[in-house]
C-alpha cells in the first residue's frame, strides 16, 4: 500500500512551544521527579533544537539528541507518556525504527508491556509483513515480523516525531493486519502544521511537545 504526501519545509524556530492541556498533563505527571525551582516543561522543550537545511536544503530538522543526553528531560518525557496509560490493557509496544526504539523500550518496560520493532526493509529475520509508504524525502518500505503480535492484542505505536503521519499510518496497518488493536499512537513531537493525525484515520493519539 503506498501513500503519498509531501511535507513542507518548516521555518526555522528555537524550541517547541507548549499548549494548554498538553502542558497540564505534562506537569501532572513530573511531582515524582522532585525538580524544585524550575519549570519542568521549559527544561523540556528547550532540549529540541532546529537544525536548518538538514536532511535536505531548504529543511529544518527537529533534533531530539540534547534531550536524550539529558537524564531529568528524558525521565519526563517518559513519565509523561506512560502517565496516559496507566490503567489501560497494553500488551505490547510497537517502537518505529529507529528512534522510536529508544522510547517505545523505555515505555514497554515502564507499562509492563512487550516490544516488537517496525524496522525498515531486509533488516528483520524471518518472514515480514511489508508496507511500501511515501513521505516527504522520498519512497520508503517497513517490516514486521509476521508472528509478532497475537490476535487481539492491545497495542501502543511509539515514534519520536509525528510529521505528514505517513510513517505513523504505515505502521498502523502492520499491527492491523495481524488482527491486533491500536489503542494508540504516541509520540514525543508533533509537528502540527503538517496535518498527520489526519492521515492515522480517527485512531488515537498523544504527542509531549507540539510545534506549528
Amino acid at each position: 500500500m503506498v501513500r503519498k504526501k509531501v511535507a513542507p519545509a518548516l521555518p526555522a524556530r528555537s524550541h517547541p512551544t507548549p499548549r494548554g492541556g498538553e502542558r497540564d498533563a505534562v506537569r501532572e505527571s513530573l511531582p515524582l521527579l522532585g525538580v524544585e525551582g524550575e519549570d519542568p516543561w521549559a527544561r523540556i522543550a528547550a532540549r529540541v533544537r532546529t537544525i536548518a537545511d538538514f536532511p535536505t536544503p531548504g529543511a529544518n530538522y527537529q533534533d531530539i539528541t540534547p534531550l536524550l543526553a539529558d537524564p531529568v528531560a528524558l525521565h519526563m518525557v517518559l513519565d509523561a507518556l506512560a502517565h496516559r496509560f496507566i490503567g489501560q490493557r497494553i500488551d505490547v509496544v510497537v517502537g518505529v525504527e529507529s528512534r522510536g526504539f529508544i522510547f517505545g523500550g523505555a515505555m514497554a518496560a515502564r507499562l509492563n508491556a512487550g516490544f516488537v520493532p517496525v524496522r525498515r526493509a531486509g533488516r528483520l529475520p524471518g518472514k515480514t509483513d511489508r508496507v511500501s509508504y511515501s513521505q516527504e524525502y522520498g519512497e520508503l518500505e517497513l517490516e514486521m515480523h509476521r508472528d509478532a503480535l497475537a490476535a487481539g492484542s492491545h497495542v501502543l505505536v511509539v515514534d519520536d516525531l509525528l510529521a505528514t503521519g505517513a510513517t505513523a499510518a504505515a505502521v498502523c496497518e502492520l499491527v492491523e493486519r495481524q488482527d491486533a488493536e491500536v489503542v494508540c499512537v504516541a509520540f514525543v513531537l508533533e509537528l502540527t502544521s503538517l496535518g498527520g493525525r489526519a492521515l492515522l484515520d480517527g485512531r488515537p493519539v498523544v504527542s509531549i511537545l507540539r510545534l506549528d
